[in-house]
């Protein structure tokens, strides 16, 4: 029977653990022809996650956890999960139950037809605010737009992939992790399937507006240097129209006599000017910013505890 591991990233779910197992473990009781492996990931949880996970490795022995020493972040502990893994394939999905486990079957079947990869991506974002779905929405059509890694509207990290397509993305070891894109990236034959979003059936969602933000942002640095290109583009519109400007000036002088410049228009004008620099200034510090923290080559997370050595 070959091996499916379930890689499951967790940061504070002691409310939705215990649904989560008792979930999952009634799709996958029903499924046959395979066998399923826990792996749970403590991404630095400050309340009982760790407990938790603890209990499930000693209730059942087809649960494996891993804990960090601190939060390092969802990205890092995917890709802990990943590296862990030995399964013939590998189910990646959030603690939370917004990633349903009844499409397990669906999701299996999309691999038996031939595919690499399986994904989904959410047709309706059921509990989620206005603004955040406009913002979503707004994030996959620009990066579509900027960069060759596409991906459909709505798409999640919930998905099955084959081992060799798991091997290919471990060997991409950059720190700052942008997963929907690096999943992408790596190619392979992949099935889409739509879902639609369900509500989480306790806590709290750990993703903020400022970190969504951020990690759009990661998405486009990560995989895109349009931005780069905009700036020199526009620092190109900006010369020729200064110098148009200078050649109208020069005219000017020399047929009607020199003109005093107006305050508003030299206000305005070094205004605009500046913030395009801090703009220009702003986009160059992210992308150097990044080049300095991969040549740190610091590890992507550092491993506190672990149940894989035992026996």
């Amino acid at each position: 029977m070959k091996l499916i591991d379930i890689v499951v990233p967790c940061y504070n779910e002691e409310e939705v653990l215990p649904m989560f197992i008792e979930e999952t473990n009634k799709v996958i009781s029903t499924i046959s022809d395979y066998r399923f492996r826990y792996i749970f990931v403590n991404d630095g949880s400050k309340d009982k996650t760790l407990d938790i996970l603890r209990t499930f490795a000693s209730r059942f022995i087809n649960v494996k956890y891993i804990s960090f020493s601190r939060n390092f972040g969802k990205e890092s502990a995917m890709y802990a999960g990943l590296e862990h893994s030995t399964g013939d394939y590998v189910i990646i999905m959030d603690a939370d139950l917004q990633h349903p486990p009844k499409m397990f079957p669906q999701m299996i079947q999309g691999i038996q037809e031939g595919n690499d990869c399986c994904a989904l991506y959410r047709a309706k974002q059921k509990g989620e605010s206005k603004i955040r779905q406009f913002v979503s929405k707004i994030f996959f059509s620009f990066q579509n737009k900027i960069s060759d890694v596409k991906m459909p509207d709505g798409a999640v990290d919930f998905r099955i992939m084959s081992r060799k397509m798991v091997d290919s993305i471990i060997k991409l070891s950059e720190v700052q992790r942008f997963s929907k894109g690096i999943f992408c990236w790596v190619g392979f034959k992949t099935k889409w399937i739509e879902y639609e979003n369900v509500e989480r059936p306790a806590g709290e969602t750990k993703w903020s507006i400022i970190s969504l933000f951020k990690y759009a942002l990661d998405g486009i640095t990560s995989f895109s240097v349009a931005p780069l290109r905009f700036i020199a583009i526009l620092g190109f519109i900006i010369s020729f129209l200064t110098f148009l400007y200078i050649i109208i000036t020069l005219i000017q002088t020399l047929c009607f006599g020199i003109d005093v410049p107006g305050y508003v228009t030299t206000l305005c004008a070094t205004l605009f000017l500046g913030g395009i620099i801090e703009m220009s200034v702003g986009v160059l510090g992210e992308y150097i910013g990044r080049v300095y923290i991969e040549t740190k080559r610091r590890p992507i997370y550092i491993e506190s505890e672990s149940n894989f050595d035992d026996m």
